[in-house]
């Protein structure tokens, strides 16, 4: 079954050497994983992201690509909404 999560990202070290890895590189994410949307906060230091995956296991592929520069938290959601 496909699970939605929230991926918050914080910068390290501001949104430059990330954004200039990913007009590079793109986002780099194993097959499987989805990026479905994101919002990043005013004054650039955090970007959340809502991604998709079958396999949670997934996530480590991509999230070592970056660490370097972001730290990751994903949080799985709930799949059923509120009325």
């Amino acid at each position: 079954m496909t699970m939605r999560y929230m991926v918050i990202e914080k910068f390290k070290n501001g949104a430059g050497p990330v954004y200039e890895r990913f007009n590079t590189h793109g986002r780099m994410m194993p097959l499987g994983l989805e990026y479905i949307d994101s919002w990043l906060t005013e004054d650039k230091t955090v970007c959340y992201q809502l991604m998709e995956a079958k396999d949670p296991d997934l996530f480590k592929a991509w999230t070592d690509k970056w660490a370097d520069l972001v730290d990751f938290e994903i949080i799985p959601l709930a799949t059923e909404r509120k009325p």
